[in-house]
């Protein structure tokens, strides 16, 4: 059984977020730009990606200012990086798609908490490379909200988005982003107790399957529950590559080569079945 069909309207990404973009996001907790980049943009992206995970792969490297490199294998055995901490550090063109204008709107919708777009809190720009194989630790994602690791942090629970940029076609195909529209409005009981975080891979009757296209942009509330399915498929037909840019309110807090390593990192190791 797929996900519940959601004919949810689509909007261009300009200058500034109209009063019906903020009305939609305020109701659903997202938005989706699609073309948002240009796919000149999103190959050289992905050159960067190949080229840093070539580099930090024969370096050994193992984590990233504090936060740990996910690595997995591919089908032919080739080493891959999955999850991918502070990535607009390691790549130019990420780093000025981040820095630049192009995503300066999307601060209207936290207006009022003197939001930021931030490549060196938290985890930063952190790239997701989902790849189902029999050495794949990076095959899907159980339900969570973003929001949550604010409690590791600050111990309160802050308004945030996270902005998705696609580097692949996404549907069910390659598992695709599952959401539950509009419980970013929910309270912080059900933020903290409505699912099993991670550990909960199940469909849920009102999920709803985000399709997006390689160069779209899709913003989503912290607060909203949301999940990434498992590919049917094996190999390259299961590739997917998606980018989250945090923008974050409260206390600016950067993270550097010194940093100690948050405490729900350590715990992802114990549960490998999440992924």
């Amino acid at each position: 059984m797929g996900a519940k069909p959601f004919a949810y309207k689509k909007f261009e990404l300009g200058e500034r977020l109209t009063d019906e973009q903020i009305e939609f996001f305020n109701k659903y907790g997202f938005l989706h730009f699609p073309g948002a980049l240009s796919q000149d943009v999103v190959k050289a992206i992905i050159d960067s990606y190949n080229e840093a995970s070539s580099k930090l792969i024969k370096e050994n490297a193992k984590e990233i200012n504090g936060v740990p490199l996910f690595f997995g294998y591919d089908e032919k055995g080739n080493k891959m990086i999955h999850r991918f901490p502070f990535f607009s550090q390691f790549s130019k063109p990420m780093h000025d798609f981040v820095s630049g204008k192009r995503l300066k709107p999307l601060l209207k919708l936290l207006e009022g908490y003197n939001p930021r777009i931030t490549e060196n809190e938290k985890d930063g720009v952190v790239f997701n490379h989902y790849y189902n194989s029999a050495k794949s630790r990076f095959k899907k994602m159980g339900w969570h909200t973003d929001s949550i690791r604010d409690l590791f942090y600050d111990g309160k629970v802050l308004p945030m988005l996270n902005i998705g940029v696609y580097l692949d076609d996404s549907s069910e195909a390659n598992g695709g982003l599952r959401i539950l529209p509009g419980t970013h409005n929910q309270r912080i009981f059900q933020l903290l107790f409505k699912k099993a975080y991670f550990l909960n891979t199940k469909q849920d009757k009102n999920e709803a399957l985000v399709i997006a296209k390689a160069g779209d942009v899709v913003v989503h509330h912290g607060h909203l529950w949301h999940m990434v399915g498992k590919s049917p498929h094996m190999g390259e037909k299961s590739r997917r590559r998606v980018m989250y840019t945090p923008v974050v309110c409260g206390k600016f807090v950067p993270k550097d080569a010194r940093s100690k390593t948050p405490i729900y990192h350590r715990l992802k190791p114990m549960a490998r079945e999440w992924f």
